[in-house]
């Protein structure tokens, strides 16, 4: 399942809760965003340890600015509570093997 973020400190809140995070940053104007986002809810499916998030950057500005998000998509992985990768742009090889690290 994918949870949908709108508040800077609902995401903290989950990034620190120790549990590996998976953020999809979108916009709903984004062609490449909307081609990757089904494969985000397989991934969501699959590795079911891990929390994933899509924030839509137009919605919360907040959380775009302080996570300091400049292109979409963007996607950060977190584990025990600390950034490990960020992929930019709707590569699936780069942002599964992303996953597969955290989970």
């Amino acid at each position: 399942m994918v949870q949908s973020v709108t508040s800077l400190s609902a995401l903290q809140e989950l990034i620190s809760s120790g549990k590996p995070v998976a953020i999809d940053f979108y916009a709903v104007w984004c062609g490449p965003c909307k081609a990757i986002s089904p494969k985000f809810e397989q991934w969501a499916a699959k590795y079911t340890g891990v929390t994933f998030i899509k924030v839509d950057v137009d919605q919360a500005a907040e959380i775009a600015g302080a996570m300091q998000i400049t292109a979409m998509p963007t996607f950060m992985f977190f584990k025990d509570g600390k950034k490990v990768e960020t992929v930019v742009g709707a590569d699936p090889s780069k942002v599964e093997a992303a996953i597969a690290q955290i989970a």
